[in-house]
């Protein structure tokens, strides 16, 4: 009888043996031997019952670990998914399986893995937050460039091609229109496309030219037709062609300084694009250099140094840009709004007033398309920041009631659901303009987007990503498709949340995480 008591005592249960492997286990991990590891955390997994999930769960978490360092992601992903099936709320597991899909490319999935992480945690492990916010930019890079190398292309609308144009007030180019009879004669297709604003046409019939056989003996003016291509290249979107066209003829002789200015003006433009602010500098100084009094190298600069939040300097340029042609339109808006901007971060009141009142006869000066569009996209700003949203409203139903069904109207009813936006929130009335301005352009992307952040707030996160990548297809920059996949992708989570969780989590990026990260 006292025998048979020890080899009783002596029997192990199925859940002690396996607890005895694992412990083998973390020794050999310990020591670094992660194949012996691999082979006593199996060992673990075929012994234990069923029923102890929470064990079994854990054992091949162990063993993800020790795959993990023998770089066998694959198997890493299997043991991490099969203890989550056991345990779905296993952290250790899920925070595991996020690294390692993150690490493959699988960044979608990282995501949602450590956003689930992040709400298993109750939002006690600021790391955790900080580790979605680096996977949620690399995820939205990688969308916004395999975006950028497929993406179809769209010529800008009038409005906006009317308003670059007249951004450049001495171009060499769109002022042959104002002399038609100087126009050469290989010259006239591509010109009167210009003026009859067929801007899709423009490219074919410049390279058309480009390719005749007659294009070498051409006269110098024949470099116009490389400059106005590479115009439109840009407007497309077409940048490398854009920049071609621009570097050859910057490296040609006989080209006229108004030609070269303009060049290295636009090839400054197309630097800034991709944030080259140090290219784009030595661009405006090599303009300089040809002609100190061109008064579009000083506009564009300034508009450079208002991006760098370099206001002194942007008003001393927008000041000499107007020295060296008073009629410059533009460059009178920039600089009235400027000294307003001044006027604002040296918290100067009185200085703010006049600056308002000051912009307010601009209005009165410039009441056509394209120039007034400018001026009531930097009124809106004015008003809004004054809170003055009443005095803001009343212009834009004057603008509105003289140009009710104006395609141009479009970026006006979007500037008014802005304002509405610092007025009352993402109102009803909001998205009324909101909706106008895509019934006058279907291609106003910043509309979709707009709107989609509306639905966001509504909690229609469905329709949201649908005008999310309504947007993604108008949009012009990779600047705006960096933006548009972060507000999209970001949905996306928000919506896997929503599925696994209900409401209890809703509008979790605005709660949880900086509300923009790019």
């Amino acid at each position: 009888m006292r025998v048979c008591l020890l080899d009783f005592k002596d029997i192990k249960t199925p859940i002690q043996r396996a607890l005895k492997c694992k412990k083998e286990g973390n020794v050999y991990f310990k020591t670094k031997k992660y194949n012996e590891a691999i082979a006593e955390y199996t060992k673990a997994i075929d012994i234990c019952p069923k029923e102890n999930k929470d064990e079994l769960a854990i054992f091949y978490q162990n063993r993800a670990a020790a795959y993990e360092q023998l770089k066998k992601y694959s198997f890493v992903k299997a043991d991490c998914t099969k203890a989550l099936e056991l345990n779905p709320k296993y952290i250790k597991a899920v925070l595991r399986r996020a690294r390692i899909l993150k690490q493959t490319g699988d960044l979608e999935a990282a995501l949602k893995d450590m956003t689930t992480a992040c709400i298993y945690e109750e939002f006690s492990h600021p790391d955790s937050l900080v580790k979605v916010e680096i996977i949620l930019k690399k995820l939205v890079k990688q969308h916004a460039y395999e975006n950028w190398a497929n993406k179809k292309l769209f010529m800008p609308n009038q409005l906006f091609i009317e308003c670059y144009i007249t951004s450049y007030s001495t171009d060499p180019v769109f002022s042959r229109l104002r002399c038609p009879e100087n126009i050469p004669e290989f010259f006239k297709k591509p010109l009167q496309a210009l003026k009859d604003m067929k801007y899709d046409d423009i490219i074919l019939l410049c390279t058309e030219i480009i390719e005749s056989p007659a294009f070498n003996s051409l006269p110098s003016t024949k470099l116009e037709v490389l400059l106005l291509r590479a115009t439109f290249c840009t407007l497309l979107g077409k940048y490398d062609p854009a920049f071609q066209d621009l570097e050859c003829i910057l490296n040609i002789e006989y080209a006229s300084d108004d030609v070269k200015i303009n060049a290295l003006l636009k090839k400054a433009n197309l630097h800034l694009k991709f944030m080259d602010i140090d290219m784009a500098s030595m661009n405006f100084e090599l303009a300089i250099s040809i002609n100190p009094r061109y008064s579009d190298i000083y506009y564009h600069r300034g508009l450079l140094y208002m991006h760098m939040d370099k206001l002194n300097k942007a008003k001393d340029d927008f000041k000499k840009a107007l020295e060296y042609n008073p009629n410059f339109s533009m460059a009178c808006i920039q600089k009235c709004y400027t000294d307003y901007c001044i006027a604002k971060l040296n918290k100067d009141v009185r200085l703010v007033e006049a600056a308002v009142r000051a912009f307010e006869k601009v209005f009165e000066k410039y009441t056509n398309f394209p120039e007034c569009i400018f001026c009531y996209q930097y009124y809106r700003k004015m008003m809004s920041e004054t809170q003055q949203y009443q005095k803001a409203d009343i212009y834009f139903t004057k603008i509105i009631k003289k140009y009710p069904e104006n395609t141009s109207m479009s970026l006006v009813y979007l500037q008014r659901a802005f304002l509405q936006f610092d007025w009352s929130g993402y109102s009803d009335k909001a998205a009324k303009y909101l909706k106008k301005a895509i019934e006058l352009d279907e291609k106003c992307s910043s509309a979709y987007e707009a709107l989609g952040i509306i639905e966001i707030k509504r909690g229609n996160v469905e329709e949201a990503i649908k005008l999310f990548d309504k947007a993604l297809v108008y949009c012009h920059t990779f600047k705006e498709l960096l933006n548009l996949y972060y507000l999209r992708d970001a949905a996306k989570v928000e919506l896997n949340i929503k599925n696994q969780f209900g409401d209890k989590y809703f509008d979790f990026f605005n709660r949880y995480l900086s509300p923009r990260m790019l």
